[in-house]
């Protein structure tokens, strides 16, 4: 079986990207401009009036996050330990210890009770991430940080357009952080934004966001960074955000073709949305049966790719990276990481592709 190369994730334009791209060069704002400022007030909007910083990438905002909130050396900072590791990183950085909470085992998402038994007096902050566009269950993860007087960052680098129990991923938390990176449901290249309802964390936030410089020209009043989004960049930003419910829309639609042309295939299993999340996925993810496909998994994307259709792995657990990370054994994270497998994720990749998809894993079960 041949197929045309399909890709696992491609950019997607919307319509006036290219347009707002020009105007922004034409205006001689390259850094800072007109577009970050309208940027952070689309997301302002869209989060119910929150606060929002754009910031020159996903992990720079939960970077800026950090600085905000004051994580000094000692702290320990709670992860799950599936996922990306982004948050871990920047703990680590920051000289925070990360420590890492197992996650459940049909949605991936981290949970309260494993939380719960990760807590000490250290604790400063629970990063809550929201896995492939899944969200996690923040009403009893925020019981515990409240019990604890302990803040959360949402992670919503993967799960912008997603809903918990009405609310949108990335409005509840302390701080919440998202990535605009290319594959990302809003792409702005790299990019990402962070957002708090407390006005003083905001204006700290702004004061790192650049070198810590504030009315008075080079003069610094804490030790910052910048963590700057280009007004070009911005400028996309703002051209795809006016098509967000189109984009939502058509990754919702992604979804549901591929759960009907997946559902008769037994020796897989998709990753569990819980009842009161409605996703906005990011990326379709599924673990595979051993007893169905023996080859496992990494011999499985071999396959695939064979085929020319391009696939990625589940994310690692922390506890199999420990030349990083000093992590306890995580049965569950272990367990997906070694068995899940995404699939092509964009939302313009057509019923076609989708079954073209779908056979050819049909074929590959033993």
């Amino acid at each position: 079986m041949t197929t045309d190369s399909i890709p696992w994730a491609k950019a997607e334009f919307w319509g006036r990207e290219r347009e707002y791209v020009n105007d922004a060069i034409s205006s001689t704002w390259i850094s800072g401009g007109p577009y970050v400022t309208r940027l952070e007030e689309h997301f302002s909007r869209y989060l119910g009036g929150i606060g929002c910083l754009a910031v020159s990438n996903g992990t720079t905002a939960l970077h800026l996050a950090c600085l905000g909130m004051d994580i000094r050396p000692g702290d320990e900072i709670i992860v799950p330990g599936f996922g990306f590791m982004a948050a871990a990183n920047v703990a680590m950085h920051m000289g925070a210890r990360p420590v890492f909470a197992d996650v459940d085992p049909l949605t991936w998402c981290m949970r309260a009770d494993d939380v719960e038994a990760k807590v000490t007096k250290r604790t400063k902050a629970i990063v809550p991430v929201h896995t492939y566009g899944n969200v996690c269950d923040l009403d009893s993860i925020g019981a515990v940080a409240i019990a604890n007087r302990v803040l959360v960052i949402e992670d919503t680098a993967e799960a912008i357009g997603s809903r918990y129990k009405g609310k949108i991923a990335g409005s509840m938390g302390t701080l919440n952080t998202f990535s605009l990176h290319a594959t990302k449901t809003i792409t702005t290249g790299e990019g990402g934004l962070v957002s708090t309802p407390d006005e003083a964390l905001a204006e700290r936030m702004k004061l790192f966001r650049s070198h810590g410089v504030a009315g008075r020209r080079y003069w610094h009043d804490v030790r910052g960074h910048n963590f700057r989004l280009t007004n070009m960049q911005a400028a996309m930003g703002c051209a795809q955000f006016e098509h967000i419910e189109r984009i939502i829309e058509s990754r919702k639609l992604m979804y549901q073709r591929y759960v009907a042309a997946l559902e008769n295939l037994q020796g897989i299993t998709l990753q569990h949305f819980a009842p009161e999340v409605e996703p906005t996925v990011w990326a379709i993810a599924l673990r595979l049966d051993a007893s169905a496909f023996p080859q496992g998994r990494d011999r499985v994307m071999l396959e695939l790719s064979a085929m020319g259709i391009e696939t990625r792995p589940g994310f690692y657990s922390a506890s199999q990276m420990r030349h990083l990370y000093d992590a306890p054994d995580l049965p569950v994270s272990e367990g997906i990481a070694a068995s899940a497998i995404s699939l092509p994720s964009f939302p313009s990749i057509t019923h076609e592709q989708i079954e073209i998809v779908a056979g050819a894993l049909r074929g590959l079960k033993r």
